[in-house]
């Protein structure tokens, strides 16, 4: 009985506390690697956000380099426009020249040969030595024909043009002009008055009139100092007559042909106005 007693009797309580020590070492060991994984976790896991931000910058940096790239072209392009503007003004002025120079050489021809007929005409005067028909003159007095003929004054008849032109006297002012293209037709000064000639039409709203005098001087006189404005105001004058696509051509004509005139400038704004793309500068 007593053995049974003694191996009925509970267990001594350091045998209970050595399991629980063993139990609370397993559960620390646990807790032990669980941090140890989660530090590894979080190293992988900045590490992973270190290469995408690396991976984000560089994409930001070729996106960069790729805008300064396009940015570049576009600027290389439009210089080259640029160039291309100015090289074909420069090959439309030397052609303008060149058809100046052929159209006074066609008029002085003209002039040569009428010379020519008057001077044969005068060599072969009738027997009396009078035309046929006409009157002589009294005290010695010229002929009335050749009084007829005289050219008048250049300056003061321009002049004259051009304040009657001031003074909206326009129907004299026309006439003035007129005598000086006559009378004067390879003087330059006969080109402005053609511009003249031009502007009155304009003013009375007559542009296919006004048309014809700006190609006058543009084709006969490309180098007149007026040849810009002929055709800034060509241009506004096709406009006027709802011929859209040929003033726009005339407009961007002028801003090739004269980049740097104050009428280039005028016909930039025309054009922007109206929502025309100009290339280049």
């Amino acid at each position: 009985m007593l053995a049974v007693l003694w191996f009925a009797a509970p267990r001594p309580a350091h045998a209970v506390s050595k399991e629980i020590i063993e139990l609370q070492t397993q559960v620390q060991q646990l807790l032990d690697m669980m941090q140890r994984l989660q530090s590894t976790m979080d190293t992988k896991f900045g590490v992973l956000q270190n290469l995408s931000q690396q991976t984000a910058d560089q994409a930001n940096q070729m996106n960069a380099a790729v805008k300064t790239l396009e940015q570049r072209l576009n600027q290389q392009n439009d210089a080259a426009n640029a160039k291309m503007d100015t090289v074909s003004g420069q090959v439309q002025s030397l052609n303008d020249s060149v058809d100046e120079l052929k159209s006074r050489i066609a008029k002085l021809d003209k002039t040569i040969q009428e010379m020519q007929t008057q001077l044969q005409s005068s060599q072969q005067p009738p027997a009396n030595g009078q035309i046929p028909g006409a009157t002589p003159p009294a005290n010695g007095a010229a002929p009335a024909g050749a009084a007829a003929n005289a050219a008048p004054p250049l300056q003061d008849t321009f002049q004259a043009g051009v304040r009657d032109f001031n003074a909206a006297r326009y129907a004299l002012a026309a006439g003035e002009f007129q005598d000086v293209v006559h009378y004067y037709p390879l003087d330059d000064m006969a080109g402005t008055a053609q511009f003249y000639l031009g502007e009155i039409s304009y003013q009375q709203q007559d542009y296919q009139d006004a048309v014809n005098n700006y190609n006058a001087v543009l084709e006969g006189f490309a180098g007149n100092k007026y040849a810009p404005a002929a055709q800034l105001h060509k241009g506004t004058a096709l406009l006027a007559m709802n011929k859209r696509e040929a003033g726009i051509r005339e407009l961007r004509l002028l801003i090739q042909r004269h980049p740097q005139t104050p009428e280039a400038l005028k016909a930039r704004t025309k054009l922007n106005g109206m929502g025309v793309r100009l290339s280049g500068k």
